[in-house]
């Protein structure tokens, strides 16, 4: 049997939906970061559950790997097809198949965006949260157990995955969780599938939380002199129990380039970026409370965006901060590493990561998600230059063994792929012996999106 095999035996099942076309092979084996192009040998275009599972049975059958797709945004290799095989593309499953307000949940398709879900949910009064920066899938999402700017308040996909589908390699079709807000009946694999990175399954039905739309929003940005104060502020506000849903820190590299990237003026220091939801006389306390942090701390600049124009605004430059990072420098590529620390060690870990970066000879600007402790460093390199390639990956090495010291984990938000498979056996010990144990069990051949997260398969 061979990917071939499988290829010839996958016509019949899709017709046209079954590209290898160059340009297709091609767009599906980039990276948004410094990994190698690796395409698959061929891209499927299921448009329901059925041809998922049909697809797994041809491919288990032909001993062929299958890698999931969605928009293709996650930065650790998830999607690369390092062994061949075939990419299978959910663009065609993007509905929404039931919404439940009185429930404040929804049933959609892996193929969908947030922002796509977002904007038909906006007659109903309610959101789905999570907001990871890019308009990624919300299949992609819980694979990789996204998170990001809100996360603070709302959590990750964790917290907001009620339920799924989910086709294993064998073909077999389960159901995991509920619509049902908790459950004591057997083991949690809901869970087991969020963040598993396509290893064990392809998810084709979610089921997510949703929250009311708030009644007011406020957002601003503050500068301070160094960054141990911004941090600090930050520490203080969580510390205090003000509800925040969002607060972002940018360094002073960073902000040199958001500037530049969107046009902005903010003052080249170390910045934070916070928003408020709630009732009007909530966020007006909470803007309030939070303004004589920033004061005690010897934050300065401080302004505050209450039309949704200058919000929109503001976090649009937030979301666009990685592309304005790379066009620091013309033509470069990125290391790009996230790591996540307990609160308490979160100053101390940015600090000493932008005094190693400084060390070094090349470029790496910081900024994050900093009110769960998850930061990130943008190593820019060019990817043909070994000796700078080297640099960055010493640079991210040491950023995972300090938060690791500090009790932390090695990423946040961004997952193992194939970036960080080095850095399991340090952080999860016996227990990755374990999650070998369950990938042998689910996934006997090794076929699902091979060399991501497990060695062994």
């Amino acid at each position: 049997m061979s990917i071939q095999s499988a290829i010839d035996a996958l016509i019949p099942l899709l017709g046209d939906r079954l590209s290898r076309s160059k340009a297709d092979l091609d767009a599906h084996g980039g990276s948004e970061t410094h990994f190698a192009s690796a395409p698959p040998d061929a891209i499927a275009y299921p448009r329901d559950t059925n041809d998922v599972s049909a697809l797994m049975k041809i491919c288990a059958a032909h001993n062929c790997p299958v890698i999931p797709y969605g928009t293709g945004t996650a930065l650790e290799g998830h999607t690369l097809a390092v062994r061949g095989g075939i990419t299978v593309d959910m663009r065609d499953m993007s509905k929404i198949l039931e919404v439940h307000p009185e429930d404040m949940d929804v049933v959609v398709q892996p193929g969908l965006t947030r922002e796509e879900l977002n904007t038909e949910l906006r007659t109903t009064g309610l959101f789905f949260p999570v907001d990871p920066g890019a308009n990624a899938s919300l299949g992609g999402m819980a694979s990789t157990r996204a998170s990001g700017t809100t996360a603070v308040r709302y959590g990750t996909m964790r917290d907001n995955v009620m339920g799924l589908e989910v086709v294993l390699a064998d073909g077999r079709i389960i159901r995991t969780g509920s619509r049902a807000r908790k459950s004591s009946a057997g083991y949690d694999l809901t869970a087991l599938f969020v963040g598993a990175e396509g290893t064990l399954g392809l998810i084709t039905e979610l089921t997510l939380k949703l929250q009311g739309q708030p009644e007011a929003i406020s957002a601003a940005v503050c500068g301070f002199e160094h960054i141990d104060a911004a941090v600090q502020t930050v520490i203080t506000t969580i510390q205090m129990g003000i509800p925040m849903a969002r607060i972002e820190f940018i360094g002073t590299d960073t902000t040199r380039a958001c500037n530049a990237y969107s046009n902005a003026k903010m003052p080249e220091m170390p910045h934070l970026m916070v928003e408020f939801h709630g009732s009007d006389a909530g966020v007006t306390e909470q803007a309030e409370r939070f303004g004589e942090i920033v004061a005690d701390m010897g934050g300065t600049g401080f302004q505050w965006a209450t039309k949704t124009e200058e919000r929109n605004a503001l976090w649009d430059m937030r979301h666009k901060a990685y592309y304005a990072c790379l066009a620091l420098r013309k033509g470069a590529s990125a290391v790009v590493t996230d790591v996540c620390v307990p609160i308490s060690k979160l100053a101390q870990a940015v600090e000493e990561t932008r005094a190693d970066i400084s060390a070094s000879d090349i470029e790496g600007p910081i900024l994050g998600h900093v009110g769960d402790g998850n930061f990130h460093a943008i190593l820019l390199v060019d990817p043909e230059n070994a000796s700078e390639m080297k640099i960055a990956k010493d640079l991210s090495h040491r950023m995972v063994e300090r938060a690791l010291k500090m009790g932390g984990t090695m990423t946040g938000e961004h997952g193992v792929g194939l970036g960080k498979i080095e850095y399991m056996a340090q952080e999860h010990g016996n227990a990755w012996d374990v999650m070998h144990d369950i990938k042998q069990s689910l996934d006997p051949q090794g076929l699902m999106n091979p060399a991501k997260m497990m060695r062994k398969n």
